[in-house]
């Protein structure tokens, strides 16, 4: 009876054992989008394949996280040890080493899973939705446009003809009444008075009212569309100093915004990435190149002995493209990492893009019909989640201080 009593508490013991290390880690998401932007989206996406694979998929199939966190957190260590996984992702990926973080905690590594997961689960809900038409606001078609100036031409020629006919059926019933007057002649057989065609369009009322009704509107609508356009740069294109290609950085390497531009993820400007992010790659890669040769310049930087000089350092003078009014206030973190906008909604396709250009207009116009167009997707956001705590105690008269709403931000006041 003992015995039995006893093998029951073990096999219990040992059940609940497996199921806690067969068992996915529980980690917090949120927490684990900060590490994962810090950490991995230098060579990792959670969607497609980078200069490593993409973790979506991957971490997702992979069910055992004891062996994950210990490859993330020391895979040299597997990969010396012969593990059969190791070497199949080594190998892979042409032997290629992947970073050691063995500064991140279990905890912090489930943090991560945890966070790779609830996206690459949110990616995969999206797809099966049916994409939403959204309406944009292109103006009158080129079809509409042509179509107008079409009547007016006709409406022209219209009027000439019917001119032409009244004046003929005129001249024949003064001549039948012998009332035609004879035409002064040159012995040449032309007409004395040169003008005497324009004088007649000049007494036709209905041509003349015509002709300046059109040249009003004509140039009515060119004032308002050149008011309307005054300082909207769309299509604007500076000469840079470096030729940056972005259709083949974000294009066809489908490196992430954000690992240069980090700034828009976190602060009101997206920021001019440093030259030192450029040298993450090119301190080995298109060496050769004219234009990468110009942020060594910039660096005093020399190839050849790999060498920094600062005292031939000096800044690359980059052209802003993008420049709002100082009167508007624009917040990159709290669109992109708040409102969850992707970045080609407002810069257009980057990723296709020679040489980047203004996109949108940028108009006030522009910035409304997208703020009406937009849904704000409020479940587990925490911005959201702060106001509603804050509406909750408006609600019950409880005390609500200005820097439970933000007031205590830097970018409340200091833009």
């Amino acid at each position: 009876m003992i015995f039995k009593q006893f093998s029951r508490s073990v096999l219990l013991l040992a059940g609940f054992a497996v199921w806690g290390f067969s068992a996915l880690a529980q980690g917090d998401a949120t927490k684990g989008e900060a590490l994962f932007k810090a950490k991995c989206t230098a060579c990792h996406k959670i969607e497609s394949q980078m200069t490593g694979p993409a973790l979506g998929p991957t971490v997702t199939e992979e069910t055992d996280d004891k062996w994950l966190t210990h490859w993330i957190q020391n895979n040299q260590d597997l990969i010396s040890k012969k593990d059969p996984k190791a070497l199949a992702i080594y190998g892979k990926f042409n032997q290629a080493s992947m970073t050691v973080f063995a500064d991140l905690t279990d905890g912090d590594v489930a943090n991560i899973l945890a966070y790779v997961r609830a996206d690459w689960k949110t990616i995969q809900e999206d797809k099966k939705k049916a994409p939403a038409v959204v309406a944009t606001d292109s103006g009158p078609s080129d079809l509409v446009i042509y179509g107008l100036i079409a009547v007016i031409v006709i409406a022209f020629i219209v009027i000439l003809v019917l001119n032409k006919v009244i004046a003929t059926l005129e001249r024949l019933m003064l001549n039948k009444k012998g009332l035609l007057p004879e035409e002064a002649e040159t012995e040449e057989g032309e007409p004395v008075d040169k003008l005497a065609t324009l004088k007649k369009i000049a007494k036709n009322k209905k041509l003349v009212f015509f002709i300046l009704l059109c040249g009003t509107i004509a140039l009515g609508s060119w004032t308002w569309v050149t008011l309307w356009n005054t300082n909207v740069h769309t299509g604007y294109q500076p000469v840079q100093p470096i030729k940056f290609p972005h259709d083949l950085h974000a294009g066809v390497m489908k490196i992430d915004c954000q690992y240069c531009h980090s700034g828009a993820y976190k602060s009101k400007n997206a920021s001019i990435p440093s030259l030192n992010v450029c040298m993450n790659c090119h301190k080995v890669v298109k060496t050769e190149s004219p234009e990468i040769h110009k942020i060594y310049d910039a660096l005093g930087y020399d190839p050849a002995t790999q060498k920094y000089d600062s005292t031939k350092m000096h800044p690359i003078q980059w052209i802003r493209i993008h420049n709002l009014p100082d009167f508007a206030y624009f917040n990159h973190s709290q669109h992109v990492k708040v409102g969850g906008i992707k970045c080609q909604q407002c810069h257009g396709p980057v990723q296709e893009m020679k040489e980047v250009y203004q996109y949108s207009p940028l108009t006030m116009k522009w910035c409304i019909q997208c703020h009406k167009r937009t849904d704000v997707n409020m479940k587990g956001n925490a911005y959201y989640e702060k106001m509603e705590q804050v509406h909750d105690l408006i609600k019950k008269n409880g005390k609500v201080t200005e820097a439970m709403m933000g007031g205590i931000e830097c970018g409340k006041c200091h833009y």
